[in-house]
This record gives C-alpha cells, sequence and structure tokens, in this order.
C-alpha cells in the first residue's frame, strides 16, 4: 500500500510517511468494500473521519488519486471525486503539480494522557511525608554511570535476566546492606523488585499460596498495608505499639504468623524499636513458626547517632527484609531489594518470574556500577547533610511559632512527629484551617489502622530530643510533618504560614 509522505505542509518531496499515515490508509479499506452505490460516500467519509480524529494530521501527504485507487481496488475517478468533494469542504487542499494535502482548517481533538502522579500546587507549603528532595537526584553520577554500562554491558546481558536479578548487582547490594545496615546478606537470597510495593506484594502471594490470610500491620502505620495485601488474598490485623515498638501481648492473641515492621524507625510515630522489644519479636517468630518482613524503608537516615542495625542480621531464618531507593535516589526508579530466609527464597524467584520476567537490566547495572564506584555513599552522605538541616530547621520553627510544642520520635528518616497545645486545636479545626492558608499536613489519626490514633507521640519539649512519655490525650493536634522535600527556606515559612492561619 502506498504511504503518504508527510511535512510542514510544503511542496512534494517531503521526508517519508510514518506508521501513523500508514494505519491511516487501513481505515479506508472498508470503505473500499462497500456497496458500488455507496462506496463514493463511504470513501468520502472515512477520510473526513481520519482527518477529523487527527488520524491524518495537517500538513500529511496524500497518495495520488492514481496510487490510491490501486491500493484500495477501486476506480481512479471514485478517489478523484472524494479528493475534490473534501477540498471543498475545507478538509483538504490542493495545487496544481503540488499534489493534494490535508488542510490546516480542521483543529483534531487529539487525545490527552493524563498525568495522575501526585503533585503540590506552587503555591502551597506540603508537609505531607514520603517525598525526598528530588532534586538532590545525582544527575552527573547517574549520567557518568549511564555511559559506563552502554559501553561495557555485552550483548547477550540484554536478553531476559535472571528473575532474582544481575549477579553483579545482587552481589553489590549483598555488600553495601552488610556493610552499612549489619544484614546477613546472601547474593542467593536477593530478589531485585520494583521497590518495596513489589517485594510486599512478592512475599505476601507467596505465603498465601503457603496457607497464610492475615498479615499483623503496625497501628499506626503505612496506610498503603491494606490495598497491598488484600490484592494478594491477605487480610490484615492492626496491632498496637507502646513507647518500646508493637506491643508483643495483642501479637500473640492475634494468631497472625506474619507481622509487617519498621524497627528502625517506625512509620509514623518515629520511635526505634528497643533491644528488648526486637528481642522480643524474634521470640514471638520462633514461638508461632511466623515471619517478620521488615521494611527498611529510610534506615541509612539517622542524624543523632549511628543507625541501628536491621533486625534480620539477628535471625535471618524469621526476618525477611526489604528496602529500596526511594528515600536515597527516587522513587520513580522503582528499584529496591528483598531479601528472604532459604526456605522462602525458590518460591520468591519463581513468583517473581510468573510477575514480570525480572527487573530491566540496563537500571540493574546502572545501579550496580553507581553502588561499586561509591557513587551511592556519596549520595546518602548528601542527603544525610541535607535532611539533618532541615529537620533542625522545622524543630527550631515549631518552637518559635508554636511555643509549647513537643516534636517527638528519634532524630532521623524524612518526618517528624510535632504535638501541638491544645489551644491550638480542635485538630478537625486546625487542619481545615490550615489547608485553607494553602498548607497541606496529615494528622497522626490519618494513619491509624484500628480507628485509634494509637502509639508513642509524647515527649520532650521542641530541642530536647525524644522523651517517649506515651499518648497524648485531650484537644491536642498531633502532625506527621514530612521536610525533606522542602528547603530550609520554604520549612520556615509553611510553619509561619500554619501560625497565622489559627
Amino acid at each position: 500500500m502506498t504511504t503518504p509522505s508527510t511535512g510542514p505542509g510544503g511542496p512534494p518531496g517531503g521526508p517519508p510517511g510514518s506508521a501513523a499515515g500508514s494505519a491511516a490508509w487501513e481505515l479506508l479499506l472498508p470503505a473500499a468494500s462497500a456497496p458500488a452505490r455507496a462506496r463514493g460516500r463511504a470513501l468520502q467519509g472515512a477520510l473526513r473521519d481520519a482527518v477529523r480524529s487527527g488520524r491524518l494530521a495537517p500538513g500529511t501527504r496524500l497518495p495520488s488519486s492514481r496510487d490510491l485507487a490501486a491500493d484500495l481496488k477501486v476506480s481512479r475517478g471514485l478517489v478523484t471525486e472524494a479528493y475534490e468533494q473534501l477540498t471543498a469542504e475545507g478538509y483538504l487542499r490542493s495545487g496544481r503539480g503540488a499534489g493534494t494535502w490535508v488542510g490546516d482548517a480542521v483543529r483534531a481533538a487529539r487525545p490527552r494522557a493524563r498525568d495522575l502522579a501526585p503533585r503540590s500546587p506552587a503555591d502551597r507549603v506540603d508537609f505531607v511525608p514520603g517525598t525526598p528532595d528530588l532534586s538532590l537526584f545525582p544527575r552527573s553520577a547517574w549520567a557518568a554511570a549511564q555511559r559506563g554500562v552502554l559501553t561495557e554491558l555485552p550483548h547477550e546481558s540484554l536478553g531476559y535476566p535472571d528473575p532474582r536479578g544481575l549477579p553483579r548487582l545482587r552481589t553489590a547490594l549483598a555488600e553495601l546492606l552488610a556493610r552499612r545496615r549489619g544484614v546477613m546478606a546472601d547474593p542467593e537470597r536477593i530478589t531485585v523488585v520494583s521497590g518495596v510495593a513489589q517485594a510486599t506484594s512478592l512475599l505476601a502471594s507467596v505465603l498465601h499460596a503457603r496457607g497464610t490470610r492475615t498479615a499483623g500491620v503496625e497501628d499506626p502505620g503505612s496506610p498503603q498495608h491494606h490495598a497491598l495485601y488484600a490484592s494478594a488474598g491477605l487480610g490484615t490485623v492492626p496491632l498496637p505499639l507502646d513507647d518500646e515498638g508493637l506491643a508483643t501481648g495483642p501479637l500473640y492473641a492475634s494468631g497472625v504468623r506474619l507481622v509487617v515492621t519498621t524497627p528502625a524507625h517506625q512509620f509514623p510515630t518515629g520511635i526505634a524499636y528497643s533491644a528488648r522489644r526486637r528481642a522480643e519479636l524474634l521470640d514471638w517468630a520462633r514461638s508461632v513458626d511466623g515471619l517478620v518482613l521488615e521494611d527498611d524503608y529510610d534506615g541509612d537516615f539517622r542524624y543523632d547517632r549511628a543507625p541501628v542495625g536491621a533486625l534480620q542480621g539477628l535471625d535471618p531464618e524469621r526476618v525477611a527484609y526489604t528496602g529500596s531507593v526511594s528515600k536515597s535516589l527516587a522513587p520513580g526508579l522503582r528499584l529496591g531489594w528483598l531479601l528472604v530466609p532459604d526456605w522462602l527464597a525458590d518460591a520468591v524467584v519463581e513468583r517473581k518470574r510468573t510477575t514480570d520476567l525480572g527487573h530491566p537490566t540496563l537500571d540493574q547495572a546502572l545501579f550496580a556500577r553507581f553502588v561499586e564506584r561509591g557513587d551511592y555513599d556519596r549520595q546518602l552522605r548528601v542527603c544525610q547533610r541535607a535532611y539533618r538541616e532541615r529537620r533542625d530547621t522545622l524543630v527550631a520553627a515549631l518552637a518559635e511559632h508554636f511555643p509549647g510544642s513537643r516534636v517527638t520520635g528519634i532524630a532521623a528518616g524524612l518526618h517528624a512527629i510535632a504535638t501541638l497545645p491544645e489551644r491550638y486545636g480542635p485538630e478537625e479545626g486546625f487542619l481545615a484551617r490550615v489547608t485553607e492558608a494553602g498548607v497541606a499536613v496529615r494528622p497522626l489519626t490519618a494513619y491509624a489502622h484500628g480507628g485509634a490514633g494509637g502509639g508513642p507521640v509524647g515527649g520532650g519539649m521542641v530541642g530536647d530530643g525524644p522523651v517517649g512519655d506515651g499518648p497524648v490525650a485531650g484537644k491536642e493536634v498531633r502532625l506527621v510533618l514530612g521536610y525533606a522535600h522542602l528547603t530550609p527556606g520554604r520549612i520556615r515559612a509553611g510553619v509561619a504560614r500554619m501560625a497565622r492561619a489559627v
């Protein structure tokens, strides 16, 4: 079939036509097979619809009447008549010796691809937690690693990968996690995944196939847990916290054999599990033949001391460990890891294989090189310095504008818990006023699974550090404030705007 030429509307001899143009001629084939008496009208209608829909874009050069008639196996007169009619209507244009072109009169409603990614308006100060500073992404170092990978990667490596991930990356990750997080990391038990969400879904699916029907989740905790586990056929059981971590009494009473935890920096309360509670959690797993899924979502970011090592290092056969680059590089990379006990490794790999045949090879090779050359360690240091400064800025701004407020939880991560005195409550009214003033915040109650605020949110005065004096009652306002993605100036301005609003 003759392919149209496309160009800016100039004379013949423009660049060859596109696949989209060829597809447009395919639309004319049903018209060519219409009954003889209706064929002319059908051809005109098909051409008209192709122009209106944008399948034939303005400036597209049409085949000659002779060529199109031959392709469609219709008379040349039928095509000539269709061209003349649509030229008269303004859909086409033609010139002596210059051929026939799609005109500019029609403004087709081109289909729009919507962007459903979360975005915050520029005039709003957004304290919603969970996002790193994306401007810190190391573009130059990343581009250099990409060039190096494209130069050195063997052709055969571009085939379907090992579903566990490239051996080079799994080895680099094992060394990194052992060095930085105290993980007992065997490269053979690491699976490269598309972030913690996929790691959670993979593990839940495997355990569901083995008879697990419920998972215990921290309350308060991540709001995504219910949907993630429901997609794998598991229900969730909210389990309360005390000031040392997950309360063991309710854990034993729940009957679950899988529990999801954030022991290094609990989300959202900000506490770190005590050494005693970590040991008790492992005792529970051994006694019920259970499993702990440790989500180490921001374990590298501790500002007052060296980070506490991962729980997994204490019992690799009772703890599955997951993490990602979402807080250290960017969530859009969709790159993470899942380290499971030996008794689950083969089943997780097979589930990964049937899910997506493995993570993209180029992304894996790039990140492996990034880790091997020390670029990832440098990036973590950059982020640590920036986020420590921003947390200090937030604490100082709250002390200035909300006297008597408390910041609780350890000095770590990308968010903090702020408890404001009763005079700023009740919480519902506070949230309405600051939202109207252009400040986005989340209360601690938004993260409760069991319907109660739950969790240790007390503490010393701003600047005193966490004290952990139990739940706060009354009309106090308890906020989960994300600060990592905001500059110090933006943090100060946002807290000041909240204060003016209330």
